[in-house]
This record gives C-alpha cells, sequence and structure tokens, in this order.
C-alpha cells in the first residue's frame, strides 16, 4: 500500500503547482499596472468638480448687465469752443480750464441714450459731457442762472452741462484761501477739486499728497493743457 499511495500524492502534488501558477498569470492579466492608476483617479477629482455645475442649484443670474457704449459716441470738446468761453467769462473762471477738464472727462461716452442706460446700472453715475454727479449738480445750481434746470437734462444739454462745470469751479475758487503750501498753481488745484472735491482739494493745498487716482487726473489735465489753450485761443 505504501508504495501505490506515493506515487499518487506526486501527481496531485504536480497540479496544486500547475493550478497555482495558472492562477498566477489570470490575475497578472487582470490587475492594472502602476502607471495606469493615476490616469484612472485623476479622473475621479475632474467629475466631481464638474458635477454640481449639472445637479446643484443655478447661480441668481444679474439683475442688469453694462450697456454697450454706441460706435458714434466720441466728440470733440473743441467743437464746443463758443461756449466755454462764453460760460467761463460768465462765472468768472479760466476758459482754458473748463475746456482742459471737458478733455479729461472725454474719456467715456457721451450719447445720451448710453449715459441714461449706464445710469440704471450704476445709479451713482454722473451726467453730462462735464461729468457732474447729481448732488453736486443740485448744489451749485442754487443761485446760479441755471437754478431752475434739472440734473437730467445734461445728457442733451451740453451748453449746461458746461454753464455747471463753470459755475461748480467758481464756487471751488471761492474755498481756496489766498496762500497755499502745496506746489500746485491754482488752475491745478481747482481741477484736483473737480475730481476729488472741496475737501480734498483744500487738503491738497495745505500739503497732502494726493492718490493715485488724483495724480493721474492732474497728468492728464497737463497732458491736455497746450490743446485746450489752443481750443479757447488762450496762450
Amino acid at each position: 500500500m505504501a508504495e501505490s499511495t506515493a506515487p499518487r500524492r506526486g501527481r496531485w502534488l504536480l497540479l496544486a503547482v500547475l493550478a497555482l501558477v495558472l492562477y498566477g498569470i489570470v490575475r497578472a492579466a487582470g490587475t492594472p499596472s502602476t502607471s495606469e492608476a493615476p490616469a484612472r483617479s485623476s479622473a475621479g477629482p475632474s467629475a466631481s468638480r464638474t458635477a454640481p455645475r449639472t445637479s446643484g442649484p443655478p447661480s441668481a443670474p444679474r439683475t442688469s448687465s453694462p450697456p454697450p457704449a454706441p460706435a458714434s459716441a466720441g466728440y470733440d470738446p473743441a467743437d464746443y469752443a463758443a461756449q466755454v468761453r462764453a460760460r467761463a467769462r460768465q462765472a468768472g473762471v479760466s476758459a482754458r480750464l473748463v475746456m482742459a477738464i471737458l478733455y479729461n472727462e472725454s474719456y467715456k461716452p457721451h450719447d445720451p441714450s448710453f449715459e441714461r442706460a449706464w445710469q440704471k446700472y450704476k445709479p451713482d453715475a454722473a451726467f453730462g459731457i462735464a461729468d457732474m454727479h447729481r448732488a453736486t449738480f443740485d448744489e451749485v445750481k442754487r443761485g446760479s442762472p441755471f437754478a431752475g434746470r434739472r440734473w437730467a437734462e445734461l445728457p442733451d444739454d451740453r451748453d449746461l452741462a458746461i454753464e455747471a462745470e463753470a459755475w461748480y469751479l467758481r464756487d471751488l475758487a471761492d474755498r481756496l484761501p489766498a496762500h497755499w503750501a502745496g506746489p500746485y498753481t491754482k488752475d491745478e488745484l481747482l481741477a484736483l477739486g473737480y475730481n476729488t472735491g472741496a475737501g480734498n482739494m483744500l487738503a491738497f493745498a495745505r500739503g497732502a499728497t494726493p492718490g493715485s487716482q488724483a495724480r493721474s487726473y492732474l497728468d492728464r489735465l497737463r497732458g491736455n493743457w497746450a490743446e485746450a489753450g489752443r481750443a479757447v485761443g488762450a496762450r
């Protein structure tokens, strides 16, 4: 009996080894290599990032959007030289300064329809070719020749816009001290006041340093000064 069982055990052992070898080959063929794993795992987070866009609640739509600027909204302030000279003379201010500020403010479209559409998008926007805010206009018009006019008329009436600008410059000039410490001319201080308000103008007159936006406005004024002079016939 001992001699007959040994061969059978050997055959079973051989079959068991072959089975283990075949199993190992099949498993190796069905398992991804380590170089493929990152490609599959990187797809997971990408899918999870996009999921909220389709399954989550939609974002709230904007209530309004900026209106497109009209193609023909540009204008040349020099075309209004006659009005600038007349209104500056009435207010007792420099026509060249009034014109230079118009050049400074000509960077934006001054089409009436565009200005009103923009004001709906940005309620505190300025009106007219001199870019005047409602509160400033309502303050300046008190006791002025245009006291009965309305701020809403500025986009349609460019002469009114120039008149309001000239009288605002007059009001600013009345607030300037007789002497100041800052390194600016009177016209430069008035332009800074027009851009930043009377309080800041007085601070600059005392020697305060203008911020970047005020400096940019003053730089543009200086750059427009010669052209403004030519427009109004000033030397």
